[in-house]
């Protein structure tokens, strides 16, 4: 598993925080990822329930893209932290795989938990799920 962390100034708005983790595309790694989006989510202040949320979302997306992902290869998460909001992009290699369905129940879970979600295919062997969270957006209790 290797981890790399980048920070660059971005204009006027502050600073923009990258954090990018690679790990083999299989599920008993998920908790390092649980654990990276809660200490990050942290670090923006946010609640115990936004960082829960993001926890359950971030997991959510790769055991979507573990499915479709080569054996044997890795899954990449990138985390970007800007002033009040955390993007979470989760990427697999794949074979020919098509976007996830937007009726399914894991699908609906994602859009329940985070304030955006997108599926992005970049091309036919690679698959990625796009999360973003901002600070003071709690789903109702």
């Amino acid at each position: 598993m290797t981890e790399e962390t980048e920070t660059r100034a971005e204009g006027v708005a502050g600073i923009r925080d990258v954090v990018s983790i690679r790990l083999p595309a299989a599920s008993a790694y998920l908790s390092v990822l649980r654990t990276a989006t809660a200490g990050l989510a942290a670090r923006l202040d946010f609640t115990l329930d936004e960082i829960e949320d993001l926890r359950i979302a971030v997991d959510e997306a790769c055991a979507m893209l573990l499915s479709e992902a080569v054996p044997g290869t890795d899954l990449t998460a990138e985390f970007e932290l800007t002033g009040q909001e955390m993007q979470v992009r989760v990427e697999v290699a794949t074979v020919g795989s098509s976007a996830p369905k937007r009726d399914d129940f894991a699908w609906m879970v994602l859009t329940a938990l985070a304030d955006d979600v997108e599926a992005v295919i970049d091309s036919p062997d690679r698959m990625a799920i796009v999360l973003r969270k901002r600070r003071g957006t709690a789903r109702p209790a």
